[in-house]
């Protein structure tokens, strides 16, 4: 084989994946959710030796790898929001578990009662009146 055959190979390969992706979103939240599940479950099996749990595995890698070659990118991308809606305050958490508690630890977030915004205050600052970024409104909050 010729010095540059290899890579005209590669870069063919290359140019039939980026083919095979177009008009799919590729890799997503819920994918990366199943994917992370379906090693924990792994890992877990490992020492149970549950089959069941071995199939729920296989089965989330699978619905993973249908939902990054799907082409029906609105039902992917609704499905994704109300996954994401449903983890929202869990998200920080599983993301960066650290900045997540020094993030708790600093701040307190208070609700807007006039127009429910959360916001984000300094914690152990006593009483402070806050003023909301939406609606304007001032309100006193005790952190």
């Amino acid at each position: 084989m010729a010095n540059g055959d290899w890579k005209q190979k590669v870069s063919e390969a290359q140019r039939r994946a980026v083919e095979w992706m177009r008009g799919r979103r590729g890799a997503d939240d819920i994918v990366y959710a199943c994917i992370y599940l379906a090693f924990i479950l792994g890992v877990i099996n490992i020492f149970a030796h549950w089959a069941w749990m071995s199939w729920l595995a296989l089965a989330l890698l699978v619905y993973g790898l249908f939902r990054i070659q799907s082409k029906n990118l609105a039902a992917r991308s609704r499905e994704n929001e109300s996954f994401l809606k449903a983890i929202g305050p869990l998200r920080p958490w599983l993301q960066n578990p650290k900045a997540a508690a020094t993030e708790a630890k600093q701040f307190k977030h208070v609700k807007c009662s006039h127009c429910g915004q959360k916001v984000r205050v300094p914690r152990g600052k006593g009483r402070l009146r806050v003023t909301c970024p939406k609606c304007r409104e001032k309100f006193e909050v005790k952190s």
